[in-house]
């Protein structure tokens, strides 16, 4: 076999099979997380927080997956009102133990490696920062983006469908990331939702362009998942062994358009929901089937995909089944504006709603008390506050834990300070304005 058709590690015998899953279900019995909690009516189930987004001196370039795709996709959703920050949901970073229930000790620590972490972003440059960099300003993001995929699971189940407006790192498995892909939150999400919130049975509806070999690697002996998969059969990964893990499997050549690929989505998901009712749904919406998209290779138009997202909420609401979205793969500018729209589309045709969210009175903070003031000068995003705490933790250790949040690096190197603190106070002084 080529070297995409092996397993993970050996070929585990069916024994092996059943200690693992008897293991993964010890470790949730015993498990504490955070990243579920209470989400008020006045919410939408939609779920960002700006800590998705990748920046890191323009390195994230080097690849084309758009690194701040997310942010623009909120962006749009505020500018057509169909959201303010006051009705979104914030999520929680996942922590290293949350990440175990899935991850082997393993493969978290190969992960402290920031050779390993440029292989699975296939950004080459990756491999010569210090890690703790690479910790807090590419895995970190991702890390955000689990969390929201963990918590769009419960928030499906309790209002009927949730967005992850990031997530969707359907090439990650267990044992081993790759493709953008550095955790495996849909299989994260699903475990959770096993064990959290009693569900028994579970489909994934994969979309994007590319096979999902990572979801595909986990729940292969686990016949509590189905998984639909369409793709592109020319592109990355080819796959052969993660393939045996797929239920339906719909395999697209080159340049596929509209009128073919629509029919065989309404097709096979029909035919899918026929074959098995899930108690919730997870679709990972990818948008790199766009015509254009360099690693995709298909032809389908912006107007295909918002039509191909209310195909599949159409086709599972009407089962009053829960779903989830992720928004995964997708590597031009433009799908940003295509996904938002989709959403739109979404809430327009009555497919996604939230009446308290819709009629949620607009947040008055009211004047800040001298305390309160003053927490939120030292924790702005101003220049002066950036400079405040860079130098009150300058003699700080260095040393830290791998998921705590470093507050002792040196954001001047990442802003540009001290000359550009200078010469913005400088403007603001004379401005007469107020700092931060």
């Amino acid at each position: 076999m080529a070297d995409d058709d092996q397993p993970d590690h050996e070929n585990p015998s069916e024994t092996d099979k059943h200690i693992k899953l008897d293991r993964a279900a010890s470790a949730l019995s015993n498990h504490r997380t955070q990243l579920y909690f209470d989400v008020a009516e006045t919410c939408w189930p939609l779920i960002y927080c700006s800590e998705y987004n990748i920046s890191f001196w323009g390195m994230e370039k080097v690849h084309p997956f758009d690194a701040g795709k997310w942010g623009r996709v909120y962006e749009f959703l505020k500018e057509a009102g169909m959201i303010r920050d006051d009705t979104t949901v914030r999520p929680r970073e996942a922590s290293a133990d949350d990440l175990m229930i899935v991850h082997p000790k393993r493969y978290l620590d190969s992960l402290k490696w920031s050779i390993t972490v440029a292989g699975i972003t296939e950004v080459p440059p990756v491999a010569l920062l210090p890690n703790f960099l690479v910790q807090r300003k590419v895995l970190r993001p991702f890390r955000y983006q689990t969390g929201g995929s963990i918590l769009a699971g419960k928030l499906a189940l309790e209002r009927g469908w949730a967005v992850n407006i990031g997530g969707g790192f359907h090439h990650c498995s267990a044992n081993h990331g790759g493709g953008f892909c550095a955790y495996a939150d849909i299989t994260l999400a699903i475990k959770f939702a096993f064990e959290y919130c009693g569900i028994s049975k579970a489909m994934i509806i994969d979309l994007d362009a590319h096979q999902g070999n990572g979801h595909e690697r986990d729940f292969m002996t686990d016949d509590r998942v189905y998984i639909l998969d369409i793709y592109n059969r020319g592109i990355y990964p080819h796959d052969g062994y993660a393939k045996r893990g797929i239920t339906r499997k719909v395999e697209l050549q080159h340049f596929t358009e509209d009128s073919q690929y629509l029919e065989l989505v309404r097709r096979h998901v029909e035919g899918a929901l026929n074959e098995f009712t899930p108690d919730l749904v997870v679709y990972n919406a990818g948008t790199d089937i766009l015509d254009g998209d360099p690693l995709g290779m298909l032809s389908i138009s912006a107007q295909g995909i918002i039509e191909r997202d209310q195909i599949v909420f159409q086709k599972v609401r009407t089962r009053s089944i829960p779903i989830m979205m992720v928004t995964s793969g997708g590597y031009q500018r433009s799908t940003a504006r295509i996904i938002a729209d989709s959403l739109l589309n979404l809430r327009a045709v009555d497919l996604i709603s939230s009446e308290a969210a819709e009629n949620a009175p607009l947040v008055d903070p009211g004047p800040l008390s001298s305390k309160a003031l003053l927490k939120s000068r030292s924790d702005g995003e101003g220049w002066f506050s950036k400079l405040r705490r860079n130098c009150a933790t300058s003699t700080r250790s260095s040393t830290q834990e791998d998921f705590d949040d470093p507050t002792e690096l040196n954001e001047g190197a990442e802003t540009g300070m001290p000359r550009a603190v200078s010469e913005d106070l400088g403007r603001r002084n004379r401005k007469d304005t107020e700092i931060d």
